[in-house]
């Protein structure tokens, strides 16, 4: 690779299905957290028919790191070109762009281009950045490979539900209970361990043991974006056997009655560990049955908790 301090790189990849349907998975950014590996949440803070502004949380090269971009969209020409205005170290700039070329009706050449610069031009941290693009650029193009392939499977897998509970008290103190996962052992029953990183304002990690009703343990491993006292999002990255995808959001609202406190969860399920998890016999159907249970038992019970701990405190 050229030892320029300014990079531009592309990936590409071919996908049977049409490029206008492949176009509408990455224009849909929202969806990136189920869709794409390194994607933890994106939120919008404008947009319009064709143009918006979003933040990104995101993995790269397995740390967590926020930015923010703005996309502009062309449906008619299959064209999204993005430019990050707020970047994060050790990124002093970057730019791409994504290309969906129909080469048949049912097949589709994407290219994603980028274009970097490293802050203050440093050798180190242009590498660093040159593997962390080239990680999530392949992982990006499998990924979206994958899932426009097999649309109509994937959706009988996907799912999405809400627990929700009033609390007769203050969004800060629900919202600090939800925050502060570290006190999760001596507050809820079915929290084994846990560890709770944060290494940058509003971004932690989550690592947590937790206990079913069968009395089996389960580590899973999430990372959350907060936005107090509103909202707090994660997506887990060690996930159960039973799960391809899960993300989620804990969201806060204040009303007349105190606050709706909801845990809202999306989930893909892993169709090839059905049988050994529920059974030979067991289908997709018992599955999504099995995990909205498991998941809606845990949530529901934290929810609870930080009822009760929410009332306590009035």
């Amino acid at each position: 690779m050229s030892t320029s301090p300014h990079r531009e790189v592309e990936h590409e990849i071919v996908i049977a299905a049409p490029a206008s349907k492949v176009y509408r998975l990455i224009a849909e950014v929202e969806n990136w957290p189920q869709l794409f590996p390194p994607t933890i949440f994106v939120d919008h803070i404008e947009r319009s028919d064709r143009s918006e502004r979003i933040r990104i949380w995101a993995l790269a090269n397995g740390q967590a790191k926020t930015w923010t971009s703005r996309r502009e969209l062309d449906p008619t020409s299959l064209r999204i070109t993005f430019r990050q205005e707020v970047s994060a170290h050790p990124v002093a700039a970057m730019g791409g762009a994504w290309y969906f070329e129909a080469l048949t009706p049912d097949e589709t050449r994407v290219r994603l281009l980028h274009d970097y610069r490293a802050v203050n031009d440093e050798p180190t941290d242009l590498a660093w950045i040159d593997e962390a693009v080239d990680r999530n650029s392949q992982a990006e193009l499998v990924a979206l490979k994958s899932i426009a392939e097999t649309a109509e499977e994937t959706a009988e897998l996907t799912f999405a539900f809400t627990d929700t509970v009033q609390v007769d008290g203050s969004v800060k103190d629900v919202f600090d209970f939800i925050n502060q996962a570290e006190r999760w052992t001596e507050r809820l029953p079915h929290v084994a361990a846990v560890t709770l990183a944060e290494e940058q304002p509003g971004v932690q990690t989550l690592e947590m043991t937790t206990r079913a009703k069968n009395g089996s343990t389960h580590l899973t491993k999430s990372y959350r974006v907060t936005f107090p006292h509103q909202r707090i999002a994660y997506k887990q990255v060690t996930l159960p056997a039973l799960l391809a995808v899960h993300t989620g959001i804990w969201t806060f609202t204040e009303n007349g009655s105190g606050v709706a406190a909801s845990s809202q969860h999306t989930v893909v399920l892993n169709p090839t560990n059905i049988a050994h998890v529920l059974g030979p016999d067991a289908d997709v159907a018992q599955a999504r049955s099995y995990v909205r249970n498991a998941l809606s038992s845990n949530s529901l019970a934290t929810l609870e908790h930080a009822r009760t701990y929410a009332e306590q405190h009035r």
